[in-house]
């Protein structure tokens, strides 16, 4: 299992929270290593974030939810 972790966007803030606005992937579909699986937004800044590894995507905060930079929003289970 791999997590995949909301990335720190902003340095002035770096405790504030953030916002999943999109998965490219559902939950419980293959990913490959590389593919871009979601985007994230703080304070109006967006990132994506890709699977470190390739498996089956998890879910762990659906669109529009909410989470802290830098803790998990879903997780890659390797095959």
């Amino acid at each position: 299992m791999t997590e995949l972790v909301f990335p720190p966007l902003s340095t002035q803030r770096p405790d504030a929270g953030g916002v999943v606005t999109r998965w490219f992937v559902a939950d419980g579909e293959s990913v490959r290593a590389g593919q871009l699986v979601a985007e994230v937004q703080v304070d109006k800044v967006d990132a994506e974030v890709v699977a470190p590894v390739g498996g089956v995507l998890r879910v762990l905060v659906p669109e529009d939810g909410t989470a802290q930079q830098g803790t998990a929003i879903g997780r890659v289970d390797e095959a």
